[in-house]
């Protein structure tokens, strides 16, 4: 029988921050990573599709919901960190992320295994406790990492939205942020047109925890901007990883990246959901948690595969 009802844990990351997950299932441990804007609880639907097979262990990422604060030297380095704390907790052996969760979990699975505190340099890129192997599996559904241009990233968008936070506009930071990440798509429509959208889309408490989780958000893209554009930081991940993306995935740079990495993973798999947007694990939870699924049964096969769903 599958245990349905969701139990609440926490863990001590190493810089003393309490890292709260929410845990439904029963099966081998998974590790779930919500991304950027999300708190643990937007991913229950998914976690529930997952929990016939896996006990899902759902993050809370810091400076969200029972966790500790993100704090003003946040670094992703930090996460990994709060990451490899709840693996260790729950012994997970499988890892799935989506969008900047998708981007944490591929840094986690290119580091060697030090921990941090152990002497060895911590920052994006160094050894802070999640090493590779330490998962049997791994999936991410477009996950947030920038392979478009040469060099580092400047996030043209995140100075103008930092300044229409501090400024007391959390409404128009919101439509800067929506605006600046999806260039090619949403930064065409017009602001005020977009806000309209915005408004009409999402429900008021919703988009009110999202404008409180802004701040932490520009933060967080910096540090995937600031590692952008390195292909080969990922070439040595050997966990068997699936890589997930939705409709227009050749004209989005979440999309591109996906399929950009799924050449460059040596043991990846690419399934795309032509009738999904970036949003899929939230809005189809139970298709998206049926090819994770599928994928971690095949765990250990050798080769590679590309599906259309």
């Amino acid at each position: 029988m599958v245990a349905t009802q969701v139990e609440t844990g926490s863990v001590e990351s190493t810089d003393g921050t309490v890292i709260s997950y929410r845990t439904i299932g029963r099966g081998p441990g998974l590790l779930l990573v919500p991304g950027a804007l999300a708190v643990a609880a937007d991913l229950d639907g998914f976690a529930a599709a997952l929990a016939s097979g896996f006990t899902v262990h759902t993050i809370e990422r810091r400076g969200r919901g029972a966790s500790g604060p993100q704090g003003d030297a946040y670094t992703a380095a930090k996460e990994l960190a709060d990451l490899e704390a709840v693996r260790a907790a729950t012994r997970a052996r499988f890892v799935v992320g989506h969008s900047f969760g998708g981007f944490l979990l591929l840094e986690a699975l290119r580091n060697t295994g030090a921990t941090a505190g152990s002497g060895a340099p911590v920052g994006v890129g160094a050894p802070v406790g999640v090493g590779v192997g330490a998962f049997d599996g791994a999936a991410a559904y477009e996950p947030g990492v920038l392979l478009d241009g040469v060099g580092p990233v400047t996030l043209e968008w995140a100075r103008r939205c930092q300044d229409e936070l501090d400024r007391g506009r959390p409404r128009q930071a919101f439509i800067t942020f929506v605006r600046g990440v999806n260039p090619e798509t949403t930064g065409r429509v017009p602001r005020a047109l977009l806000g309209l959208i915005l408004a009409f889309a999402i429900r008021p408490a919703e988009r009110r925890r999202k404008h409180a989780l802004l701040g932490g958000t520009i933060r967080e893209h910096q540090e995937a901007a600031r590692v952008a554009n390195q292909p080969d930081r990922y070439r040595a991940i050997t966990t068997p990883t699936l890589l997930m993306a939705g409709r227009g995935s050749a004209d989005t740079a979440a999309g591109r990246a996906t399929r950009q990495l799924a050449g460059i993973l040596p043991r990846a798999s690419l399934v795309t959901f032509g009738d999904l947007d970036h949003f899929g694990p939230e809005r189809a939870p139970r298709r998206v948690a049926a090819a994770v699924a599928d994928f971690f049964a095949a765990v250990g096969t050798s080769g590679s595969a590309r599906a259309e769903r």
